[in-house]
């Protein structure tokens, strides 16, 4: 996966999707060489993350433009911080204007509900991961929102990791069956998870040799013997409604990781607002 051509894709698409053929408001009423400052402000708590990625859009509108950022992505502002000054023309600045909004107020929303999670967590040894529940076409950046907020990426596709879930140990046969088939080409530097819902599926995926074994809605008890189980063996990671009010009880099982849909399938976004003046 080239991560550079898939933004650069994705960056394609939006604005094919929202100028299309011309901004016919904005090329009706604009004058081509009027110039304007844009201020970028946040309107609420949050760690900011975007910031590299809506660059790269306004360079699409415009060569010479002004860039002044007050933050970089993953700093935390508060409400009425500045975040950003662009200096370009009037008509460049509202070509990018919802676009850029739309990218820095979702992957800021995921940095900083990541941040939230990972403060619950301070004092343990356990990180958090994201997973793929993740918007289409815009997984790449809310992982890189993930980073940006503190947490960490689990696998970015199908490609990178094996992940061997309920309906492949199904057809199988069972979890030493569904490790064995896929170890006999599997490079050694990609590595190999198992889905486990029982004290024996992790004594299984234990015994045949899984790099990671994932507890799925297991509950706390049963996580901690698990736990105990492996021993440091392989890493363990807990996953299946992984709320904020759960996370400290879930750490303390001693899992290595814990996993949240949430942080990218439920964003909320953060408050930004931009101001555009004449110079």
């Amino acid at each position: 996966m080239d991560k550079e051509n898939l933004i650069e894709t994705l960056i394609d698409l939006a604005i094919e999707e929202d100028i299309s053929s011309g901004d016919i408001s904005t090329d009706a009423i604009v004058p081509v060489k009027s110039r304007a400052a844009a201020l970028m402000t946040a309107k609420a708590d949050g760690v900011i993350s975007g910031l590299g990625i809506i660059k790269r859009v306004y360079e699409r509108f415009e060569e010479n433009f002004e860039w002044h950022p007050f933050v970089s992505d993953g700093q935390r502002v508060v409400k009425g911080d500045r975040i950003l000054e662009i200096k370009a023309s009037y008509r460049t600045l509202l070509y990018g204007e919802r676009l850029s909004l739309n990218i820095l107020q979702r992957m800021s929303g995921i940095a900083t509900a990541t941040a939230e999670y990972m403060a619950e967590l301070a004092g343990t040894k356990t990180v958090i991961l994201d997973t793929r529940k993740t918007a289409p076409g815009m997984r790449i950046l809310d992982k890189m929102a993930v980073r940006d907020g503190g947490g960490h990426n689990h696998r970015i596709g199908l490609f990178d990791m094996v992940m061997l879930k309920d309906n492949h140990i199904k057809i199988a046969g069972g979890i030493p069956q569904a490790v064995a088939a896929v170890r006999k080409n599997l490079p050694l530097s990609v590595k190999l998870e198992v889905e486990t819902t029982c004290l024996d599926e992790v004594r299984q995926a234990l015994e045949a040799g899984a790099d990671i074994i994932m507890f799925d809605n297991m509950d706390n008890a049963a996580m901690a013997e698990a736990v105990k189980m492996v021993a440091g063996r392989a890493k363990t990671e807990a996953s299946g409604n992984m709320s904020i009010q759960r996370l400290k009880e879930v750490a303390a099982t001693g899992v290595d990781f814990i996993s949240v849909g949430a942080l990218t399938h439920s964003v909320k976004a953060l408050d930004i607002s931009m101001n555009i003046e004449m110079e």
